[in-house]
């Protein structure tokens, strides 16, 4: 990791530490508070609980014009940005998307669909509903191994981090109050109840929080979706088209507008925010993976709309190429911060209890 981004956030952690006017703002100051000597490990475990929700930079007296110029959001988060380019694996994968990060999404995108195209061009279709264009067995040789990279890139990832912040044997008393917390965005309400200051500036809203529900608890409808779908067809002998009242359209149906709509939300959210307070340098990335993800949702509900027209073929061809990519880049792009974050919160649920 990058020295001088450490030895800057250590600088105003320290600050922060004598200070202690945002002691109960959220996870971070508590955990900044146990220490009194800030390791590398501690800086990145802070970095990684902080959800630049930007609540202690409006409450700071330190902040520019101060000869301390304290930005704490953006000095965080660039340790963050800089934690999962070092642990990412290959991490040169992870530095291009968080720097390029739009221009790679709807690259691999087209690529994928032009792929999914190209394989419908040579005769792999047969069957019902979408396998009329491209057959089951197609997708199957194509996803398996796609679901399970990101998998195996994530765990050697988590690994590297959970060494570097001294993480200890995992008990399950600690991941249940780290999901608890991750289930409720209780970091995302400040704190004290009143949200954030991400696009209200001085202003606290609980519009970021409600947004991140959204995208959170469309995406787990979507995947219950899926893997309904599968136990179906493996187990049940049921094979797709799916009708109305199953459980694959009964979650993926609400999951998707879900989706879209919360990610299209955290979109106008970032392009309301002051870039000054997060990390610039990755902003692309972050804006690129949200506009990914939204357009996975978007181009499932449309194929369902309009998936017994003309036009499905391609519209079946952009869905899985966006769910291609989805997979592929996952541990490269800002959906790997749900797992760091989920990792820092164990962590500081270990520590609590130390």
């Amino acid at each position: 990791m990058q020295a001088d981004l450490i030895q800057e956030a250590r600088r105003q952690a320290e600050i922060c530490n004598a200070c202690r006017y945002c002691e109960g703002y959220c996870s971070v100051f508590p955990a900044l508070h146990r220490e009194r000597f800030l390791s590398d490990g501690d800086i990145t475990q802070l970095a990684n609980l902080c959800h630049n929700c930007r609540g202690c930079y409006y409450a700071c007296q330190y902040t520019a014009p101060h000869e301390f110029d304290l930005n704490l959001p953006k000095a965080l988060a660039e340790v963050r940005r800089d934690s999962w380019e070092s642990y990412a694996w290959p991490a040169p994968v992870a530095r291009k998307f968080h720097t390029h990060g739009g221009a790679i999404a709807i690259a691999s995108v087209l690529g994928f669909a032009a792929m999914f195209l190209a394989i419908r061009l040579i005769g792999s279709a047969g069957g019902d509903g979408f396998y009329a264009a491209f057959s089951h067995g197609a997708m199957v040789a194509i996803f398996l191994p796609a679901f399970f990279f990101p998998l195996a890139s994530l765990a050697i990832s988590l690994k590297k981090y959970w060494s570097s912040v001294g993480g200890t044997r995992i008990d399950l008393k600690s991941v249940a109050r780290a999901f608890g917390m991750a289930a409720e965005m209780r970091d995302l309400s400040g704190g004290h109840g009143d949200g954030c200051n991400f696009e209200e500036e001085d202003r606290f809203s609980h519009a970021r929080r409600h947004a991140h529900q959204a995208i959170l608890y469309g995406f787990l409808l979507c995947f219950a979706s899926t893997s309904a779908g599968t136990l179906m067809h493996y187990f049940l002998d049921m094979p797709a088209p799916y009708p109305l009242w199953s459980l694959p359209k009964l979650f993926g149906i609400p999951g998707g507008v879900l989706l879209t709509g919360g990610c299209a939300w955290m979109m106008a959210l970032k392009l309301r925010s002051d870039r000054t307070l997060g990390d610039g340098n990755a902003w692309g990335g972050d804006f690129g993976f949200i506009a990914l993800l939204g357009f996975v949702a978007l181009s499932g509900l449309t194929l369902y709309v309009l998936g017994s027209t003309a036009a499905m073929p391609l519209l079946l061809a952009l869905h899985l190429g966006s769910v291609l990519s989805f997979f592929l880049l996952t541990p490269f792009t800002k959906m790997a911060h749900g797992f760091y974050r989920l990792t820092a919160l164990i962590r500081d649920a270990q520590q609590k209890q130390a």
